[in-house]
């Protein structure tokens, strides 16, 4: 069984790409990298997850892109952008775009992947619904591979490094349906860039709008949103604290 390291968050995106490693037989080892981000509430969801799908382990890395700020993700004098309109968000890079981030924690499982003799690296990337954030682009990654091939031991010895970016041309509604058709848990999953303190998506993020438009153009109702309704915004979803 060849092995992979898929790099792994609290939202349906990378959950989803774990799910695909995992069926396509790759021995899949989870990375979430606490990089800062004010809530903790996704790395959370990431163990939970992490679980659920079966990853034949899972590990936490640290890489405090918070000490430079400048990002709504992880800058506390930075509010999150919100709207309540159901329009999407536009194609410009947004305030929530995190400086180098998917350079830093590509880094950081391209290290794993080494030292586990693993060729596969997966990450949820998806160009269609993110093409404003510059490290979300199918250039970018295809770039990184070849960085990875010729700044490692293993790539200058021979073997090469493969990124795979399996959701990267798919539709918000191409990902539900996977996630679904592979019994993924999406009410598990926090796509929420501000959620609240008991762990329920704030409904008006960029992340949370473009989430709804993928239910609403798959024909599926959101699971986490529905048990939010049976909950009263009372249950008990996996509950984290705010950082920073």
């Amino acid at each position: 069984m060849p092995r992979a390291v898929v790099l792994l968050s609290g939202g349906m995106d990378s959950a989803t790409t774990l799910a695909l490693a995992v069926r396509d037989g790759f021995e899949s080892h989870a990375l979430t990298l606490r990089y800062g981000q004010k809530n903790a509430l996704e790395l959370e969801r990431a163990a939970l997850i992490a679980r659920l799908l079966g990853a034949a382990s899972h590990r936490f890395a640290d890489a405090d892109l918070a000490v430079q700020g400048a990002s709504a993700l992880t800058d506390v004098s930075i509010p999150v952008p919100k709207s309540l309109s159901d329009e999407v968000p536009g194609s410009g890079i947004p305030p929530t775009y995190v400086p180098a981030r998917n350079i830093v924690l590509l880094s950081m499982a391209l290290s794993y992947a080494e030292v586990l003799r693993a060729l596969d690296v997966f990450v949820g990337i998806n160009a269609v619904d993110f093409g404003g954030y510059p490290d979300c682009r199918p250039a970018f990654l295809e770039a990184f591979e070849k960085v990875a091939n010729l700044g490692t031991r293993a790539g200058v010895l021979g073997d090469r490094f493969r990124l795979r970016a399996p959701l990267m041309e798919m539709s918000k509604a191409d990902i539900v349906r996977t996630a679904v058709a592979l019994g993924v848990d999406l009410a598990a999953t926090l796509s929420c860039y501000d959620p609240e303190p008991g762990g329920h998506p704030c409904g008006a993020c960029d992340s949370c709008r473009i989430r709804a438009r993928g239910f609403r153009e798959a024909g599926i109702p959101d699971p986490a949103l529905e048990r939010r309704m049976a909950q009263g915004a009372k249950g008990s979803l996996p509950r984290g604290r705010r950082t920073r």
